[in-house]
């Protein structure tokens, strides 16, 4: 059977390639449009010209040199000018430099003019072909045949631009994807159906190194510590033999919520039945009792695990006496009829394929199509019976490229530049993955195929319902989760002794709620910055110096004006990963916050550059980390980029490298006082707040860009500003509240058209 689903294979692959052989390239820019009046140059002549002009070409701008009556022509550059000036980082500090009111109105009116013309000339841009990475990969199986799967175990890495990993143009296809793919299909669909054929496996969860158990987890069972909770598919109805790693006694089992006696914890066997089931083994908690036992006492020492403390692992083997397939959620969710007699088979297998070929082509399955996938099931089914010839066809599905792509067809006469709708049914997938990470559900899909996605007041209203769905938690994982930096998070490896995989955890964990209260909550994007809230465990709160916070549930706290713990800039999501190994990095604190609050790429240091600060051991000694960078900021071409990034680190000093809060660097007193770019004086954390929010449309505008980015697979390009200004207009009447900015984005030109470019030239 390996050998069909390989020749499918082959055939995807072909497919493949003639999908790919017309791979769209990057839009033109709009071409310049009539003249309008000249842009009033004065502000520039004075403050800028002098530095950026055809003979001193510094930082190779040359403003002299352009057409004020045409904006259009320089956009690009425009573009980079008014976020320039709009963040305070033009003219640069320590030059001559307007009112703020004067520099703000001179952007405006650039913006205004470039938004005039791509009116005229609107381009909503052509995303690549687009490849399911291996999220939506795992969330499509999991909504199409009702398994979870572990993608990261399946297939190989994707790649990832724009600090994304479901941008279009990086998600190439090789032959170990091909390989990855068919072997996936294999393996997905016999757990789906039900593999009769399996031999006993093994499958071990490990707790994640650095752990302690000493407490009580969230999610276990009142009067246990430490311990893990997993969900396991079983996939037939058989005995199952279980081993607990670590702690050899006074272990609390489930199974589903139900207690079971053991009388051991190294090999025991149960009878479970198909389909997922949540297990649960932790320690009994006898410390909490009278008396002490020395036995379950705590065991971590210098963060590393002793056993007989805690629970470091579940291994489940197995089956053992298979006595059938088992009522799993998969076989229900495929099996919608089931024939009585041979004479119905091909009735009820013709049902069953086109059914889940419809929702995993996310579109009416195509004639062509299901004579493929029939002829898999014939051939499945000539030598053995209806289940294997079943689960040849869904093997057939999962490599078929309408699955494996989100396929967006040009409108068949349209010529070179020209601008299109999309179709429903393409707009329902965009809409779906951008919200959910996964493929159209039945109602959205149903209003897809009857174009009732055109009517703008049934489109918002499944817009509000999929961000009300708890599947719009793949905003929180995937997008959050990468913008905010919670994915870097489980990366780090840091030396501070005051940090452990608990810590870790309660870090991701309150940004990730902070995200979600904003989601669910319908509040403003700006609370991101400034909340009056945040959400912490006994853990955390012990970390941040909150007092008479118990317990291992998180709960949302008030937070004072003064708080330092306000917003993403005081979590230590934030601080952790913006830290370096052993010590704090206020370099990389500051490109941190331009990057991804400002929306300003930071410099890349010149090559052959020095940036090491710890050279010197003697150095290092005698010398504060502030001391040692403003010693490197003398030497140029070095000191023009650290006069923006270093202000907005050494702001944040009094929190160390993992976001708890000091007085002191070592014996040296932390001193956050500085000066930004543009000359506001900052004394601390809430000072850097401030300033953050009297330019919070700037904060806005770049997470409006990177939901679009994310929301599109593509890279935001200049000629997209335009779209992004009239989205954070129409959202500012709103408080910015985070439908309005979602709405804003798929309401648009650039989400919901294409423009038709020049094919390549082979």
């Amino acid at each position: 059977m390996k050998v069909k689903i390989l020749i499918a294979a082959g055939f995807a692959l072909l497919l493949l390639t003639s999908f790919s052989s017309g791979a769209q390239t990057t839009a033109k820019p709009p071409q310049p449009a009539a003249a309008t009046v000249p842009l009033d140059t004065a502000l520039l002549k004075q403050y800028c010209i002098t530095c950026h002009n055809q003979r001193a070409k510094t930082a190779d701008l040359m403003l002299d040199s352009f057409d004020y009556e045409h904006l259009e022509k320089n956009a690009e550059t425009w573009e980079k000018v008014i976020r320039k000036i709009k963040t305070g980082m033009m003219p640069p500090s320590g030059a001559r430099r307007p009112e703020r009111a004067a520099l703000d109105a001179f952007a405006n009116e650039v913006e205004k003019r470039l938004d005039a013309a791509a009116a005229r000339n609107p381009n909503p841009g052509a995303p690549a072909l687009h490849r399911l990475n291996r999220t939506e990969y795992a969330n499509v199986i999991r909504d199409l045949l009702d398994v979870e799967v572990d993608a990261a175990a399946l297939l190989p890495p994707d790649d990832a631009a724009e600090g994304f990993d479901n941008i279009a143009d990086a998600l190439g296809t090789s032959p170990a994807f091909i390989q990855g793919y068919v072997s996936a299909a294999m393996k997905i669909s016999r757990r789906a159906v039900g593999d009769r054929t399996l031999i006993p496996s093994q499958v071990t969860y490990a707790a994640p190194g650095g752990l302690s158990q000493d407490r009580h987890f969230e999610g276990l069972p009142l009067g246990t510590r430490g311990g893990m909770r997993i969900q396991h598919t079983f996939p037939v109805d058989a005995d199952y033999e279980f081993t607990l790693g670590g702690a050899a006694a006074g272990v609390d089992f489930t199974i589903d919520g139900q207690k079971i006696e053991l009388r051991n914890t190294r090999g025991f066997r149960l009878p479970i039945q198909a389909g997922p089931h949540t297990i649960t083994a932790a320690i009994v908690d006898r410390t909490r009792g009278a008396g002490v036992d020395e036995q379950y006492s705590d065991f971590r020492v210098n963060s590393s695990f002793t056993l007989g403390g805690g629970v470091n692992s579940i291994i489940i083997n197995g089956p053992f006496d298979m006595s059938g397939p088992g009522d799993t959620p998969s076989r229900r969710r495929i099996f919608v009829c089931y024939p009585a007699a041979a004479a119905e088979e091909a009735t009820c297998a013709r049902q069953i394929v086109s059914t889940l070929a419809r929702r995993a082509f996310r579109r009416p399955v195509l004639d062509s199509e299901m004579t493929t996938l029939m002829s898999f099931y014939q051939l499945g089914r000539k030598d053995t019976d209806f289940e294997t010839g079943i689960q040849q066809a869904v093997a057939r599905i999962l490599v078929a490229p309408a699955f494996l792509y989100r396929v967006e067809e040009e409108v068949p006469g349209v010529a070179d530049g020209a601008i299109y709708r999309l179709k429903d049914l393409e707009l329902a997938s965009r809409l779906s993955f951008f919200l959910w990470s996964s493929m159209p559900d039945d109602e959205l899909l149903e209003l897809a195929i009857k174009g009732r996605l055109s009517d703008a007041k049934v489109f918002e209203q499944q817009v509000r319902r999929m961000l009300k769905s708890s599947k719009s938690q793949a905003l929180i994982a995937n997008f959050a989760g990468q913008w905010l930096g919670l994915r870097e998070l489980e990366k780090v490896e840091t030396s501070a002794k005051n940090f452990d995989e608990n810590l870790r955890q309660s870090f991701k964990r309150e940004t990730e709620m902070l995200f979600e209260s904003i989601v669910r909550e319908d509040t403003s994007i700006v609370n991101l910055l400034d909340p009056d809230y945040s959400f912490v465990d006994e853990r955390l709160a012990r970390h941040y110096g909150m007092p008479d916070i118990r317990g291992s549930y998180f709960r949302r706290v008030t937070l004072g004006p003064s708080s330092p713990r306000r917003g993403i800039l005081g979590q230590g999501t934030f601080l952790t990963i913006s830290s370096v190994g052993t010590r704090t990095s206020p370099v990389t604190r500051g490109r941190w916050i331009l990057e991804n609050v400002l929306g300003t790429p930071a410099p890349v240091p010149p090559p052959g550059i020095d940036t090491n600060l710890e050279k010197d051991a003697e150095e290092v000694k005698v010398t504060s980390l502030r001391q040692r960078l403003e010693l490197h900021r003398k030497v140029e071409p070095c000191a023009s980029c650290h006069k923006i990034m270093d202000p907005l680190g050494f702001v944040l000093e009094n929190f160390d490298m993992v976001g708890a809060w000091r007085d002191t660097d070592g014996k040296t007193p932390v001193d956050p006082s500085g000066q930004l770019v543009d000359g506001t004086k900052v004394g601390g954390v809430a000072d850097l707040r401030t300033a953050l929010l009297s330019r919070r449309e700037m904060f806005v505008s770049t997470a409006t860009q990177k939901l679009l980015t994310y929301a599109t697979g593509r890279t935001v390009h200049y000629y997209d500003m335009p779209t992004v200004r009239a989205i954070v207009r129409q959202a500012s009447t709103n408080d910015y509240r985070f439908s309005s900015l979602v709405l804003g984005i798929v309401q648009s030109d650039t989400f919901q058209k294409r423009i038709k470019v020049k094919k390549s030239s082979e």
